[in-house]
This record gives structure tokens, C-alpha cells and sequence, in this order.
């Protein structure tokens, strides 16, 4: 039983117990932190990117920091949808918490696969769709850059799922709002935002890119600022809620993103620093509400004013 009762939001209809979620890619696959946090609190584990077959990912060097933040070039490494459903799932399936998947494909027909094959599983809440990824079809441009494909994906991922869609949005576009009722008129239940934005650092010695990759996703504290202006955009452009994500490091900035219009938070960079971010921003988001005499987190979505 969650003893914060007033922090329930909900997507689709799934309710979660808090607004508060592991950002993919940040997290593994839930166990690798359940030495360090009591995993039941959390409002949702969403594990890595899983695509039907393993990835290795990109070469290292693949990680780096940067001030405020960290580059990333991971290449979606991840055991692949058998493995995951044999080694890791039981794990996850032990919990409470409620777990979402985030899928990733090279081609259309891949996202319809594995949303086919998650939609077979009651254990899994949700489905959240990475179109950050590159279209091999298409010369390499990332499925979420441009509206009409982006909407495309979410439409027959939607077409092969009953569980709620949500559609992880790009950064790296003109017009994020615009893809973002381009996805919701395809059918997706909620979005989250932002993925990260691409960068690159450069080792003056060597006059070599720092990653092997070349470019990387920059995310933590140096994006924030970005993170919720998007948010609050897509806010005033959409009606299906906002999962927002972008250097969530401590209550204060989970509660900007909220205010801006996001129902609901992921925390990423910040579980490399200390693993307990995530149960110590639902602490504070609770002691906010008491502090304010405000009944229900509903009441501060966004409730900003300009």
C-alpha cells in the first residue's frame, strides 16, 4: 500500500502509484538497483530499449562527461526481446511497481513485432516507443523527425496493442509540438519528452572526437531548461498527458516540469549519481503538497502562469 495517496496520476488506464519513473536506458533492467532502493516505491521501472534481436551497441569509448551533464553513444545496447523475456522478466514480474517497456526498430515492421509480442504479457503496463531511432530504410533519419512517419510508427504500434502507447519524442526536430499531435491523432496515449540532444566533444591532444560514435545524446542538468520548454509547448498543443524527462536531479526540478504540464517524470542522469533520486524526489514531492495544504498532485499539473 503506497502511503502517499495523493500522488496517483494516470495514463491511459493504467493508474501509477506516483509521478516518478526510471528514465530507459538509466536503469537496466530494474535489478541492477535493487540493492540500493526499495523498487515497490517507484511509480514505474521502465527498463531498457529492447529490440527483437540482442545489440551490442557501439564501440567504446561511449560515455562521457560533460559540465552539467553527460554524453551518451550507448547504441541501445540490450539482450533482445527472448532474453529479456527469460532472464529479466521474472524479476520484474516479482514486483509491484508498474513496469513499461520502451521498443526501438530499424524498420516500421520491427515496432509492430514487438508491440504484438509485449501486448501478450499482463505484467508489462505500458508500451513506450523510442522513435528516436534511425529508419534504415530511409537513409538513417530518425523516425521521430519528421511528423508523418513519426505518426506512422505510433499508428501500427497502436494497431497492435491494447496497452497504453506512449511515444518518446525527439528533441532534435524544428517543431516538437507538431509531432507531438501528429503522434497523438495516430493514437498514442500519452508522450514523454525529451530524448536527448545530440552532441559531440572533441580531445584537443588527440584532434579526435571523444566518442567513438563521433556524436552522442547529452542529457542532465544542462538540458533541463530545454527540456521544460518543450514540455510546457507540447503542453498547449496537446490533451494526452506529458511524461517529462530532461536533468531531473532533485524534487525542485521534478515539480517545474510538473507545473509546466507534465503528469508524470522520468529520472535518468541522475541515478548514476545516487541511486536514490528517484525515492527521495517522491519524498519531496509528497512534503510539497503537505507544505502547501494542496490535496491532490493533479491540482499543480500544469498550473503554471503567464
Amino acid at each position: 500500500m503506497n502511503q502517499y495517496n495523493n500522488l496517483s496520476v494516470s495514463i491511459g488506464d493504467i493508474v501509477f502509484q506516483n509521478p516518478v519513473m526510471t528514465a530507459s536506458g538509466t536503469f537496466g533492467y530494474g535489478a541492477e538497483f535493487s540493492n540500493y532502493i526499495e523498487l515497490n516505491k517507484l511509480g514505474a521501472i521502465i527498463v531498457k530499449g529492447i529490440s527483437l534481436e540482442p545489440s551490442p551497441g557501439n564501440s567504446p569509448p561511449r560515455i562521457i562527461e560533460t559540465p552539467c551533464g553527460m554524453l551518451n553513444a550507448i547504441g541501445l545496447e540490450n539482450v533482445g526481446f527472448n532474453s529479456f523475456l527469460s532472464d529479466k522478466l521474472p524479476f520484474l514480474e516479482s514486483l509491484s511497481t508498474k513496469i513499461i517497456v520502451n521498443i526501438y526498430g530499424k524498420t516500421i515492421q520491427e515496432y509492430e513485432c514487438l508491440a504484438e509480442k509485449f501486448n501478450e504479457l499482463e505484467s508489462i503496463a505500458a508500451i513506450e516507443v523510442n522513435i528516436s531511432c534511425p529508419n534504415v530504410k530511409e537513409g538513417g533519419i530518425a523516425f521521430g523527425t519528421q511528423p508523418l512517419i513519426a505518426a506512422k510508427v505510433i499508428d501500427l504500434v497502436r494497431k497492435k496493442t491494447s496497452k497504453p502507447v506512449i511515444a518518446k519524442l525527439s528533441p532534435n526536430v524544428t517543431d516538437i509540438a507538431d509531432i507531438a499531435r501528429h503522434v497523438e491523432s495516430a493514437g498514442a496515449d500519452a508522450v514523454s519528452l525529451i530524448n536527448t540532444i545530440t552532441g559531440m566533444s572533441v580531445d584537443i591532444h588527440s584532434r579526435k572526437p571523444k566518442l567513438a560514435n563521433i556524436f552522442g545524446g547529452l542529457s542532465g542538468p544542462a538540458i533541463k531548461p530545454i527540456a521544460v520548454r518543450m514540455v510546457y509547448q507540447v503542453a498547449q498543443a496537446i490533451k494526452i498527458p506529458i511524461i517529462g524527462i530532461g536533468g531531473i536531479m532533485n524534487t525542485q526540478d521534478a515539480l517545474e516540469f510538473i507545473i509546466a504540464g507534465a503528469t508524470a517524470v522520468q529520472i535518468g542522469t541522475a541515478n548514476f549519481i545516487d541511486p536514490n533520486t528517484t525515492i527521495l524526489i517522491i519524498k519531496g514531492l509528497n512534503d510539497f503538497l503537505a507544505h502547501h495544504h494542496i490535496n491532490h498532485i493533479s491540482e499543480i499539473i500544469g498550473s503554471i502562469q503567464v
